[in-house]
């Protein structure tokens, strides 16, 4: 699957080189949301090279290196280091898809005796009524369209027809004139030949970047956009 980028536009206040708001759309709010679906153990690998704050980083390497020998016979360690999300319903960004594998859809199992009725998402279950293993896979069937997405087909968590407000610290607003003036305000903005609009295109790179600083920072965009972008080329 090709890589593909969302556009943002910023609104940044040059004096003090910080990133009031963003001006999202569906594409992009969908991403953020959908960031809350990543296990940890997920996370904890996506950020393995960017010098992760924290001791999971520390957690994750040890499991990574304990011995088989210690793990139960019925367990994996790929299940905790590796796991699968299954996704029903919401469809799962193109963007996060090429950062992270680790979706699937979802699939059910049962035995192999009809009159039992119990179902489980591990094949390697035993039913508790027959006790033999539940090996027979059963596919998972979404509900119908008009009830879990719109009309339109556009999927996602929130609707696509307005512009969303993305604050510094990722909180999430209906886009609005009044909302924008609101929060120049809150910002104590008096001249507005001093706010300048930027857009930016948001990829795999700052996908990394915001799962890292959304841990350790309440100011987002500014670090990856702004701070970040200044770091580098003071290092050119």
């Amino acid at each position: 699957m090709a890589a593909t980028k969302v556009s943002l536009k910023l609104l940044i206040e040059r004096k003090n080189q910080r990133v009031l708001f963003a001006e999202a759309d569906k594409e992009f709010v969908d991403l953020l949301f959908s960031i809350f679906t990543l296990p940890v153990g997920t996370i904890t690998r996506l950020l393995e090279k960017q010098n992760m704050a924290g001791c999971l980083h520390s957690l994750y390497k040890s499991i990574e290196n304990l011995s088989d020998i210690y793990f139960q016979p019925d367990q994996d360690k790929n299940f905790v280091l590796n796991p699968k999300v299954a996704m029903s319903g919401a469809k799962v960004p193109l963007l996060l898809q090429s950062v992270e594998q680790s979706y699937t859809t979802s699939k059910f199992y049962r035995c192999g005796n009809y009159h039992c009725g119990y179902v489980a998402n591990d094949p390697r279950a035993i039913c508790p009524s027959c006790r033999n293993q539940m090996t027979s896979e059963l596919s998972y069937v979404d509900p119908p369209s008009d009830i879990k997405a719109s009309s339109s087909g556009e999927g996602g968590y929130v609707k696509g027809v307005i512009t969303y407000m993305v604050m510094d610290n990722l909180e999430v607003k209906p886009m609005s004139t009044i909302s924008s003036i609101t929060l120049l305000t809150k910002f104590n903005v008096r001249d507005l030949g001093a706010v300048e609009e930027k857009v930016v295109d948001f990829g795999i790179d700052e996908v990394l970047s915001l799962l890292e600083a959304s841990l350790q920072s309440k100011t987002v965009l500014s670090d990856i956009f702004l701070r970040n972008h200044t770091d580098h080329e003071s290092q050119q």
